[in-house]
């Protein structure tokens, strides 16, 4: 077994320390990689498949998937079919292509929730403005109010409320680009906005936290309020469920609960940040996790004749 492990990752920075400590306890060396450093080389010359940079002689085990580069719809296929072609060679890839394209993708994730009946927001997606123009004002002179959120993102950002008598949302502005993805806003509360971030890891929820915000965007990174609480019951239930609907491995679910006390799932993130939940939990997020994937490499099949 090759105790090297790569972490795909751009910019290691607290989470990449915390991966590498936890891989040394087990005896482990974590490597930084950029997917933008890796190769297909599908050439009869004897060398990997897949060049991943230290590893030109053979591939590793498993790779941890911390971050995938963006870039241009071309250099990003690319690079996710660097993590479909792992997998297919046999490598413990977590989470892998699949999975990440599922999740990065608000429109899909939202899809496969509503598939496996998991409560998730009323969605609307599509290009056409006359399409959007003709929904936002039935739903906002209904009185009901919608999000306008970017279908690629994280951290709250470009995300804001759409509300009866507000200008409609230019299509090229930034952010938007040029797609409408819309969602029914869920009210957690008016002046007590809050939600709920639940950490799945192996199909089980492990910890989880409640975020306060002074702002309906309650991420961490626009400066919510953490509080610790037990990854449990219905709250559990659900994470559990959207976990399994887009097939993640390890992944961090938001969840809200409206003003009848309904639960909705809102986001599933499979390279989720946790240094918010790791300050408020008793949990060792990055063991927990390190711990799993090494379990996923002691569990895969042995494959034959793969070079």
């Amino acid at each position: 077994m090759n105790f090297r492990i790569p972490v795909f990752t751009d910019d290691p920075g607290w989470h990449g320390k915390r991966l590498k400590e936890a891989f040394a306890v087990r005896g482990y060396e974590a490597e930084f990689i950029s997917l933008k450093d890796c190769a297909l080389n599908l050439a009869s010359n004897g060398k990997p498949a897949v060049l991943i940079p230290g590893f030109e002689e053979g591939l590793p085990d498993g790779v941890f998937v911390r971050g995938v580069p963006g870039g241009t719809l071309q250099q990003v296929i690319a690079r996710l079919d660097i993590l479909h072609a792992l997998k297919l060679l046999g490598v413990t890839v977590y989470n892998d292509g699949r999975t990440v394209e599922r999740t990065v993708d608000k429109a899909m994730t939202s899809f496969l929730l509503h598939l496996n009946n998991v409560p998730t927001p009323n969605t609307w997606v599509c290009e056409s403005r006359g399409q959007a123009h003709e929904l936002i004002l039935r739903e906002t002179m209904a009185g009901r109010t919608l999000v306008i959120k970017p279908l690629f993102g994280s951290q709250g950002k470009g995300v804001r409320k759409l509300e009866q008598g507000m200008p409609f949302p230019v299509p090229m502005e930034e952010h938007v680009d040029g797609l409408y993805y819309l969602q029914s806003y869920i009210d957690s509360g008016e002046g007590a906005w809050h939600d709920h971030r639940v950490f799945v890891i192996n199909g089980k929820a492990v910890a989880a936290m409640k975020r306060y915000g002074s702002h309906w965007v309650n991420n961490v990174a626009q400066g919510g309020r953490c509080e610790s609480i037990t990854a449990r019951g219905e709250l559990a239930t659900l994470a559990e469920a959207a976990a399994s609907a887009v097939n993640a491995d390890y992944c961090g679910v938001d969840i809200i609960r409206d003003s009848d006390g309904k639960l909705y799932v809102l986001e599933v993130n499979s390279i989720p940040a946790w240094k918010g939940l790791q300050g408020v939990a008793g949990l060792d997020v990055a063991q927990a996790l390190v711990d799993d994937f090494l379990a996923h490499i002691s569990a895969r099949p042995t494959l034959a004749a793969v070079s």
